[in-house]
């Protein structure tokens, strides 16, 4: 039995975040394919974790800068690493390079964090992209981690261009690999059985929050009027105090928390509103909103790497004026809503195909395992960087255990 060792940023919550839910098809990947899998992390167990245990997967806690990790890994000896996020092969890489040299490196950056920093940035200064994207800290660190890595997992076809043609990124090093969902239709509630407005996304991620402002500030005082009979729902994890603060019933702008059953709440509520600002990666609410058959309005930056050359389930704006006017049309059109709908099971068939995308994954891994001491002779630049941050980051863990026994 192949063992695999998942270096986790968090633990996976698949009801909480788009994140979650892709670590969890990633482990049933490997679970399907055998591999004996252990789940290690940092963070601080939650009430809201999947129960890995109950899947089979063995739990591990522990820590950056200590050489309890070293001989975990050189027991567990796993064929293959996957790092959750770049931080962690950061943290964590030289050492699997130190003691399990032979072990195939996976990053999956879950969505490229400098895209969506960046983006954060210039939302607020107005700066031209590439100027800060190209001299952003962020973005050398995390196209470092990839070098470094045999595969980095990359989730959207838009991040795979940006890697390969701004950072000229060697393409055979990343694989694309969206969402892995099953596109079975399923008996949707007609738009008769549905009423309301739904956004949704964990609060803690910061494009969602603002998303969030959005609504209440710009689209909703305009949509209300329009719709009088209609309310917007507002769903995530982890709603700070400030998020409560936005709930009122008088205007029928209703904050709920978390969301039992996120399927649910998207299944009953009539069109899913989204107006992202900044960000990157795919959007999950969007991807359940389609499996669940409802339309969406959202922006481009929502949208991106979602549909292809295929019609959107709904429409995409960013002009607000405009947003508004094609959230009510979706709202009292059945006739176009009905056409939108369907829309979204089509996305989902023809792009996050769960068969297709697992075959080809498991083509890459086969070809790559295969082929590994060619496959990073191909690679001289991650090569020259995992010598360089050995011996660096080496030093500088030391320095840190040393201070850590001091104290």
């Amino acid at each position: 039995m192949s063992r695999l060792l998942i270096i986790g940023y968090v633990w996976p919550e698949p009801n909480s975040s788009a994140a979650g839910a892709r670590m969890i098809q990633l482990i049933e990947f490997f679970r399907e394919r055998n591999y004996k899998i252990t789940y290690a992390t940092s963070a601080r167990r939650s009430e809201n974790m999947a129960d890995l245990e109950a899947v089979g997967v063995t739990s591990r806690e522990i820590q950056p800068n200590n050489d309890e990790f070293d001989v975990f890994v050189q027991e567990l000896d796993p064929q293959i690493v996957l790092f959750d996020r770049f931080m962690m092969e950061e943290q964590f890489g030289w050492r699997i390079d130190k003691f399990c040299p032979d072990a195939l490196k996976i990053l999956d950056t879950e969505d490229l964090h400098s895209l969506r920093k960046v983006r954060e940035t210039i939302l607020k200064s107005g700066q031209e992209f590439d100027d800060v994207y190209l001299e952003a800290d962020i973005t050398k660190r995390e196209a470092a981690a990839i070098y470094r890595c045999d595969i980095s997992l990359i989730i959207s076809e838009f991040e795979m261009k940006l890697l390969i043609e701004k950072l000229k990124i060697p393409e055979h090093i990343l694989f694309y690999l969206p969402f892995m969902m099953e596109t079975v239709s399923s008996q949707n509630n007609s738009y008769t059985d549905r009423r309301d407005f739904i956004s949704i996304g964990n609060f803690l991620h910061e494009p969602n929050w603002r998303a969030v402002l959005n609504l209440k500030e710009n689209i909703w005082p305009l949509l209300s009027k329009l719709v009088p009979d209609a309310q917007l729902h507002i769903y995530g994890a982890y709603p700070s105090q400030k998020a409560w603060n936005l709930h009122n019933k008088a205007e029928r702008f209703i904050v709920n928390g978390r969301a039992e059953n996120a399927l649910k709440v998207m299944s009953d509520a009539r069109v899913c509103l989204a107006p992202i600002q900044f960000g990157a990666g795919l959007k999950g609410k969007l991807a359940e909103a389609m499996a669940c058959g409802t339309p969406s309005v959202t922006t481009k930056i929502g949208s991106e790497g979602m549909a292809g050359d295929l019609e959107w389930n709904g429409f995409i704006e960013d002009d607000p004026a405009q947003f508004v006017e094609s959230a009510k049309m979706l709202y009292i059109d059945e006739q176009l809503w009905n056409k939108k709908s369907e829309q979204g099971s089509k996305i989902l068939k023809e792009r996050f195909d769960q068969d297709i995308h697992q075959a080809r994954f498991d083509r890459k891994l086969s070809i790559t395992l295969k082929q590994l001491p060619q496959h990073r002779k191909e690679n001289f630049t991650g090569l020259m960087m995992k010598h360089h941050l050995q011996r660096s980051t080496y030093f500088m863990s030391r320095f840190i255990q040393i201070k850590n026994a001091i104290n």
